[in-house]
């Protein structure tokens, strides 16, 4: 019996460079989806998210 055949492949390791660089989160420090060329507070979808629910539900 051939062991190649039932052996599963190692799968590829993710790039280093899988984009440019972005821009970190200004509450947390965790990368989000903008480049380090957007101006202004750039916030991570988590902490964008939190952000939201707390402007809806001031007064």
């Amino acid at each position: 019996m051939d062991d190649a055949y039932c052996g599963t492949p190692a799968p590829d390791p993710a790039p280093l460079d899988a984009g440019p660089p972005y821009a970190e989160c200004v509450l947390c420090r965790k990368p989000t989806e903008y480049p380090e060329s957007t101006k202004g507070a750039t916030l991570c979808p988590v902490c964008a998210w939190q952000e939201a629910g707390r402007t809806a539900c001031s007064g």
